[in-house]
Order: C-alpha cells, then structure tokens, then sequence
C-alpha cells in the first residue's frame, strides 16, 4: 500500500490544493526529490529536533547512532550563483547517505560549473563512501567538499585511517564540528516548533571536550 501512495502526484500528498501545482514545479526542478526510491532515503527541509539532539551528539561511544544524517549546502557558481541545501539520512542500509548524496542530489557535475559543497554529517564516512568521495573529487575537479564531521566513525581501524588520508589527498577537507557548527545546524536544519520563538541551541556538557577529543584524533590520522 505504501508503495501505491509514492505513485500519486505530490501535491495531493501534501493535502494541498491544486493550485499550489504552479510551486511544485518549479521546486521540483530545483530539486527532483519525488524521484527518489521510497523506502531508501529520507530527504526533508528540516531534521526533528530530537533525531539532531541523538544522533550529532558528538559522543565518544555511539551506541544505536547508526544511522547517518547528512545536511547539506550547495553552491553552484556557473553565469549565477544558486544555492540548494536539505538533508538526507539513511534507511535500512539501502544506501549511506553520502552515496545517496552523489546519486541523487548531485548525480552529474557539469565541468562548466564550480560547486563548494559543505556537508555537516553526524559522524565521518565509512571506508566504502570515503572511496566514493575520493574518486568522485579526482573525477571532478571543480568540486569542492568540505565535510563536518561531529564523531569519528572507526578511526582506529588501519583501513579507516588510510581512507580519510585519500580523502585529505583528493582535496577533500574533513573538520570535526565545534559548537558553533552544531549550532549551525540546529538554526538551519533543524526543526523549530511553529509559532514560538526559534529555540536557542543548547550545548551538551562535554560538546567542548568532545570536539576536542575527536580534533586531536583527527590531526593524528591526517
């Protein structure tokens, strides 16, 4: 059942009216999410404040934080800038989210095009999307990625390490998330409940100690 209903036109999904028909166009060609596969990636504006406050808690043992949240800002400068952003987890596995990301959000890079991509993700890739990210950087050389990190995901593993060093190689900068860039994130990807105030970011006790646990970790590795 669930499966008939990605079928129906999106506009009736939303419960909106017809005329809204005129809006949905021209989101969609800004960003063509209807053609994503149900089941597999959940895209959205905003992330539920409390899957932000589990899962970038940027603790040193993870437990449950399986998932991968990955929020994005892309800039494509080209004869206009145009900035896109909106965040992606991942769903039973089907796809991590940072290949989800090269497969739909950004499935072809046009070589005329520049594009900085800034991605805050709730811990750093695993080895297979680190490869990923690795050759897509070497393929394109007018991609700029800059990933925010807020854990370390398997950094003892040797193979993890020589993974993020490929990564760094291809030119692709991974910093750890201070406060301020969770911060960041909880004004911008977060959402806020309607019609009260916007929430102030509260930081967790040890999200100083934290940062700087997994910074000194990092600058090991790199």
């Amino acid at each position: 059942k669930m499966a008939e209903k990605q079928e129906e036109p999106s506009n009736t999904q939303n419960g909106e009216p017809d005329n809204a028909e005129e809006g949905e166009e021209k989101k969609k060609k800004k960003l063509k999410r209807e053609d994503l596969p149900p089941f597999e990636i959940v895209t959205g504006e905003r992330l539920p404040a409390i899957f932000f406050k589990f899962q970038f808690r940027n603790v040193e043992y993870s437990s449950g934080r399986n998932k991968t949240f990955l929020c994005y800002v892309v800039e494509t400068q080209g004869k206009e800038s145009v900035t896109s952003r909106g965040y992606l987890e991942d769903e039973h596995a089907a796809a991590h989210a940072e290949m989800a990301f090269f497969n739909t959000i950004l499935p072809k890079c046009e070589s005329s095009l520049r594009y900085n991509i800034t991605w805050y993700v709730s811990s750093s890739p695993c080895v297979t999307c680190a490869d990923r990210i690795t050759e897509t950087l070497k393929k394109n050389k007018n991609l700029r990625l800059t990933i925010m990190v807020g854990r370390l995901f398997m950094w003892e593993e040797p193979e993890m390490q020589a993974a993020l060093k490929k990564m760094k190689s291809a030119g692709c900068k991974l910093r750890i998330m201070k406060p301020q860039d969770f911060e960041y994130v909880w004004q911008n990807f977060v959402e806020q409940e309607e019609g009260e105030e916007a929430k102030a970011f509260v930081p967790w006790e040890d999200i100083q100690e934290n940062f700087q646990y997994y910074e000194e970790k990092l600058a090991e590795i790199l």
